[in-house]
């Protein structure tokens, strides 16, 4: 489907080789850097050492917790339920404790369907999370409004680091393999304020190549998060 795609190198416009994505992200700090400027924003700092190694934030997620995103709208608060899908669960607890989705945008943002967000600012931490794939988790709850599920393509196996929030009823999507491992739980109405006037526009390679450095030149209103962290009890 369409409506949730998360592009996969290979995927990116009109290249289809790794080798050409590659060879475009040489370019990418150079891009990025030039950008920044262009646009007044800050240079992208140094990836956090763990964020550029994906393979090593291999946490198990406990049963159930909280996250907390502080957002450029506002803070609302995302349940996890592990049992829900385990792995969708345990990565989203590492990509949450580790600041992967420090600073990123929500750039993909629909009304009454959904809000999505998780490609990283910093184009080299975007290149070293875009093939660290999990494993599929079955569909146990339904994307009813609230709900949270990562992205991904027609492969079920498919979903890296990119997540979208339910706006309305899509348990049409339940049966494609999008398994919910969390839920908003304070508060929607905030959610429903990201920026959503770009609707479908930003370009995912793009932003790939380019991080926030080129969403802050094209598209400087979007909404994005500020700090997401493990609520402890």
């Amino acid at each position: 489907m369409r409506a949730l795609i998360l592009r996969q190198p290979g995927r990116f416009g009109d290249w289809t080789t790794i080798g050409e994505v590659r060879h475009l992200l040489s370019i990418a700090a150079v891009l990025a850097i030039g950008l920044a400027v262009c646009s007044g924003e800050p240079q992208t700092s140094a990836p956090a050492p763990s964020l550029m190694n994906p393979a090593s934030l291999n946490e198990t997620a406990p049963e159930s917790f909280r996250a907390l995103f502080d957002t450029s709208v506002g803070m609302f608060v995302v349940q996890v339920h592990r049992d829900w899908a385990p792995h969708g669960a345990d990565r989203f607890f590492n990509l949450v404790k580790y600041g992967f989705y420090d600073n990123c945008r929500f750039f993909r943002v629909v009304p009454k369907f959904m809000a999505q967000v998780g490609i990283n600012g910093n184009p080299a931490i975007a290149d070293k999370w875009a093939t660290a794939t999990i494993p599929a988790d079955r569909a146990r709850q339904s994307n009813v409004r609230g709900r949270v599920t990562f992205a991904m393509s027609s492969d079920v196996n498919s979903r890296t680091t990119q997540i979208f929030i339910n706006y309305g009823d899509n348990s049409r999507l339940d049966i494609d393999g999008f398994a919910p491992f969390g839920e908003v739980t304070s508060s929607m109405i905030l959610v429903e304020l990201i920026f959503s006037g770009y609707g479908e526009a930003p370009d995912q390679g793009q932003i790939q190549l380019g991080g926030n450095a080129f969403l802050a030149k094209y598209f400087p209103r979007l909404s994005y998060i500020k700090k997401a962290s493990i609520l402890t009890e």
